[in-house]
């Protein structure tokens, strides 16, 4: 094994809980820090452009994430991998995967940039974005959020926390430092916030890769590309089910409902989020340990840490936001936005399903458990499908705060429906979900 990976495996004589939360700890302080900053961010836009065009601001942020989704499975068959690969030449294999992906998803981008080239007025007209450079930063943007998951991989592999959490944090700074920049002293909406993401993500990359820049000067090795395909396909399709989950919900509430009332959703949606994004360092940290695991034949403890430790930061978030839904409105947004209050409770326990099955669904995908991938599959599909049937009808009530409550409830049931579906592959079929692939 090369001696920058060898150096982040945690001693042997640790204890795994020790090391599980020592480790989880600081990724949880990065990730609290990187995503106070980012949360910060919609302190500043909020608070100082059209609720309109932060409801067009947060609804791109979404979109960026399901374009991510074709990307999603990298970070963690990488991680996977990198983790598994003991040997020089299986080092050597993880290096020669990475240059390969890395080269690949440029044309995969070229291809997005050209289908967005042909429905771009149709993408304006849907998503009611009234300034085109906004949705031409998003393309920008895409390349990158693809690219990042396979830098972040690299790390997390090698269970260099250290430096995945530090490049969170930079991640964050950047985006709030340029989006005070670009939207308070030269006055851009939201494409000069959007901007300020793609910047910031940026910087993960460089600094990450720097980080990992021995995976560019290692031999070649021989590919076996048909099974790397093989393994990715599942990981894609279920972490990305979850992906949609997390963020269809914008998409549809902004092209059925008023321009005006969607930046309220788009407010409470984003607390709801939050919850789910502080909670994943635990599963960041639980992913390499599973799949070393399942390598080396070693019990763990992982899962049982990481869904305990979930289930407890999640319950006590959504409990703080059903006493006081309106104080984190009034931080960030501001009091024009405390109408959107009653709203928070709803999102704080509906996201709170999801952020458990995030943690079942990465434990099954780092064990090789396939099986579970269609269910998700169907679930979100359902997900989407009732999105439609729910929007249309939400919006031509007379009461918008209903119809975005009913967006928000339809939201929840499909995340309960995801965790029974996870639950069960998980405990209940747990031997039935190995499939060839993962054998």
């Amino acid at each position: 094994m090369s001696a920058e990976a060898a150096k982040t495996i945690p001693p042997r004589g640790e204890k795994h809980h020790v090391t599980f939360f020592r480790q989880s700890g600081w990724m949880m302080i990065a990730t609290t820090a990187s995503g106070a900053l980012m949360y910060a961010v919609h302190f500043v836009v909020s608070r100082q452009i059209p609720k309109g065009e932060y409801g067009v601001f947060t609804t791109l942020l979404q979109v960026i994430a399901l374009l991510g989704i074709p990307a999603v499975g990298l970070q963690p068959i990488i991680a996977q991998q990198q983790a598994a690969a003991i040997t020089d030449e299986q080092q050597r294999v993880v290096a020669s995967e990475f240059r390969g992906v890395w080269r690949a998803i440029f044309f995969i981008w070229l291809g997005m940039v050209a289908v967005a080239g042909i429905f771009w007025h149709q993408i304006l007209t849907d998503l009611k974005v009234e300034n085109s450079a906004a949705l031409l930063m998003v393309v920008f943007v895409g390349l990158a959020a693809m690219w990042m998951p396979l830098v972040n991989g690299v790390l997390q592999g090698r269970q260099n926390f250290l430096w995945l959490g530090w490049t969170s944090i930079f991640n964050g700074v950047g985006r709030f430092g340029l989006v005070c920049l670009i939207v308070l002293v030269f006055q851009g909406w939201a494409a000069g916030a959007l901007l300020a993401v793609f910047l910031g993500m940026l910087t993960v990359i460089a600094i990450g890769g720097w980080q990992i820049r021995d995976v560019w000067k290692m031999k070649s090795a021989r590919v076996e590309w048909k099974k790397w395909l093989q393994r990715i396909t599942p990981l894609t399709f279920g972490l990305g089910a979850a992906a949609f989950m997390l963020s269809a919900d914008m998409i549809f509430t902004q092209n059925f409902f008023p321009r005006e009332q969607t930046g309220y959703y788009a407010a409470a949606g984003t607390i709801g989020r939050a919850l789910v994004f502080f909670t994943q360092p635990l599963t960041a940290v639980m992913f390499p340990k599973l799949a070393r695991s399942k390598a080396t034949g070693e019990k763990s403890h992982a899962l049982e840490l990481a869904l305990g430790a979930t289930l407890l930061a999640g319950s006590m978030a959504a409990i703080a936001c059903t006493f006081f839904p309106g104080l984190p409105l009034l931080i960030v947004n501001g009091k024009s936005f405390l109408v959107a209050a009653p709203l928070v409770t709803w999102f704080a326990w509906s996201f709170l399903p999801l952020t458990l099955s995030n943690v079942l669904i990465n434990s099954l995908m780092a064990r090789s458990r396939f099986a579970v991938v269609p269910w998700l599959v169907v679930v979100a599909i359902g997900y989407g499908v009732a999105l439609s049937m729910v929007g249309k009808h939400a919006s031509s009530l007379a009461d918008t705060q209903a119809g975005l409550r009913l967006m928000v409830q339809t939201l929840g049931v499909f995340n309960l429906l995801l965790f029974a579906v996870c639950a069960w592959f998980t405990w209940v079929s747990p031997d039935k979900t190995k499939t060839a692939a993962g054998k």
